[in-house]
């Protein structure tokens, strides 16, 4: 039996937690992907399929803003940036997906920053 990779451990949890996380228009999936030194922040309507909102650290309206910091800092941008973006669409409640990662460091920093700008979650 083949050694799982990191990456392959975390997409069977993902699949395992999105079993019971279902994204509604009211109340929509807010999901997290994370690469080593980038985070992005997408949240859908998984009844329709769509994104509503999405902010990421390559962002062209944050990049100028990102140089200098570090990924934890970084995050927290994202943060506040999805909570806006969120607002602008009417959307103040959604469900949390944290896409098979801890909730440590960045996806944890990214979390409180959109709670600080107004999502609840």
């Amino acid at each position: 039996m083949a050694k799982k990779t990191r990456n392959e451990a975390r997409l069977r949890r993902h699949k395992r937690v999105r079993k019971s996380i279902f994204g509604t228009p009211e109340r929509p999936r807010m999901n997290v992907f994370r690469s080593s030194d980038k985070i992005y922040v997408q949240i859908i309507d998984d009844f329709r399929g769509y994104t509503l909102a999405s902010a990421s650290s390559i962002d062209s309206e944050l990049r100028t803003e990102m140089e200098g910091l570090s990924n934890i800092e970084q995050a927290q941008k994202v943060g506040k940036a999805i909570a806006e973006r969120a607002k602008e669409v009417g959307i103040s409640q959604v469900v949390f997906d944290r896409g098979g990662y801890k909730y440590i460091g960045r996806v944890k920093a990214m979390a409180e920053a959109a709670r600080e700008g107004g999502l609840e979650f």
